[in-house]
């Protein structure tokens, strides 16, 4: 039962990377055709456009889910792959915890850095 509802999320967070991805995509590279997230006529990576997507709660928040969801299926996915091997169960729980416990902290250290760079921005 554990295991399918880790996989639902797995999936979950698959869909989501596609959607999150798919904006940053749509922002970064085609916002020239699209024009609706950055200054008219100006580049996404210019400074003034990098301030104020940074200054946005709402792309702050989708940079932090986005780096969530990352997270969790790249670290679910090598977690599988590793337990193809058949290790010992002291291991299987081993490898799981460790998986979590760096997970947590590059969520931890990504998040502050969004904050912090919104913060900053905001400061602008």
């Amino acid at each position: 039962m554990r295991d399918q509802q880790l996989w639902t999320w797995h999936v979950g967070a698959g869909i989501a990377i596609l959607a999150f991805l798919g904006l940053h995509m749509a922002i970064m590279h085609v916002d020239a055709v699209l024009g609706v997230f950055n200054a008219p006529g100006t580049e996404a990576i210019e400074w003034a456009n990098v301030v104020a997507r940074a200054k946005s709660a709402f792309f702050t928040v989708t940079y932090v889910v986005l780096l969530a969801a990352a997270l969790f299926h790249g670290l679910y996915g090598l977690r599988n792959i590793l337990l193809e091997l058949n290790p010992a169960e002291g291991l299987k729980r081993g490898v799981g915890i460790l998986l979590a416990l760096v997970g947590a902290g590059l969520f931890g250290l990504g998040t502050w850095a969004a904050w912090a760079a919104h913060g900053l921005a905001r400061t602008f």
